[in-house]
């Protein structure tokens, strides 16, 4: 693939949708220092793993669930390589039987589309729809990486960033779930 590491956002924002320069921006604005990689569009963790590679960083997954009824929804960030056991993740939140949210509310909520779901889709959930769910194992790497609110491409940036400036910023406080 010949993916390169680069600093920060693209100096041409040319063809770039206006939901991945409202990242860059938010980014910036908080002094968030970031490297990023342009790559083919990565819809699934297999798709990820020469991304890995090259930022150096465990890939999460990030789910989209919501209840039976849904009236609840919750953005799931948990290593790639844990299994979503929905029955344990229910009984933690106290919530019914969950299950994959449609990707309609994705997009209404995160302005996201499948396959770019990032936790930087929450700096659009003003009306906070949508609850954080972390596995506390994600924030033992000194890295986190991200998609912009697109798959094509994925951001690099400190734990301490996400915890200390990002996550504040978006206002969705965590719930830290253990993934088995």
């Amino acid at each position: 693939m010949g993916i390169e590491l680069l600093q920060g956002r693209p100096e041409a924002m040319d063809g770039r949708l206006d939901k991945e320069r409202r990242c860059y921006d938010l980014l910036d604005g908080l002094g968030i220092g970031y490297q990023r990689i342009d790559h083919a569009p990565a819809m699934t963790i297999r798709d990820c793993e020469e991304i890995d590679q090259v930022l150096q960083v465990p890939i999460c997954k990030n789910l989209l669930l919501c209840n039976r009824q849904h009236t609840a929804f919750y953005l799931l960030v948990m290593p790639g390589q844990k299994q979503l056991h929905t029955g344990d993740l229910s009984r933690q939140i106290g919530s019914s039987r969950l299950s994959f949210a449609a990707p309609e509310y994705m997009e209404r909520f995160l302005d996201i589309t499948p396959g770019s779901l990032s936790i930087l889709g929450l700096m659009n959930d003003r009306d906070n729809h949508v609850r954080l769910l972390m596995d506390p194992e994600v924030l033992d790497s000194p890295y986190f990486c991200c998609h912009p609110c697109i798959n094509t491409s994925s951001l690099r940036f400190t734990t301490e960033d996400l915890k200390e400036k990002l996550i504040p910023a978006l206002g969705h406080a965590p719930l830290m779930v253990n993934m088995a």
